[in-house]
């Protein structure tokens, strides 16, 4: 038997039938999924260091299981000093059983680490139903051993999903396990 991980037997189970009740969805393929997860870095520091970037892809692909890239700047500006085609940042693209872990792994035992964690603010969506996260510090991440790192750097963590609207789209997360802060 193949493996399948928690969170995503728990949306089969649990969630489909949740947010067909709540939004009136006829067909089980209306109802909003999480289709990626996308951890990004941006490394600034990076133009005059170029090791920077090797920490911090090793960092995300410790992080999330999966290799990182580096991602390149796309044009030149003067002022920052930096040339188009330089690496200035790293990312990693989660699907499938991956992505579940990943958010398993963040909801469980990453955010509860952060110094007086409330809960994740809800402006983050973009109104087509994507969700954007900003972390502080990559040391909420048990992956993470704090006497390798060279410096506390934050990450952002974005989540795609297929719903239309962004009350869909938090309400699929908040199933999923997401803890939003009560107002």
């Amino acid at each position: 038997m193949a493996y399948v991980s928690r969170l995503k037997k728990e949306y089969k189970e649990r969630v489909i039938s949740a947010l067909k009740e709540e939004f009136g969805y006829k067909n089980v393929m209306e109802v909003p999924q999480l289709k990626k997860i996308v951890v990004s870095r941006g490394v600034g520091a990076a133009v005059a260091d170029k090791k920077l970037i090797d920490h911090a892809v090793e960092e995300l692909t410790n992080i999330t299981g999966q290799r990182a890239i580096a991602t390149m700047s796309k044009k030149d500006v003067a002022a920052f000093k930096l040339r188009k085609g330089m690496p200035i940042g790293a990312k990693v693209t989660l699907r499938g059983e991956r992505m579940y872990e990943f958010l398993d792994r963040l909801i469980t035992s990453a955010l509860p680490r952060v110094r007086d964690f409330q809960g994740i603010r809800a402006t983050g969506f973009d109104g087509r139903g994507n969700y954007s996260l900003g972390v502080t510090e990559q040391i909420i991440f048990p992956e993470i051993n704090i006497d390798k790192i060279n410096r506390i750097d934050g990450m952002d963590i974005t989540f795609v999903t297929s719903a239309d609207t962004d009350k869909e789209a938090k309400s699929l997360l908040t199933e999923l396990g997401l803890p939003f802060k009560k107002k």
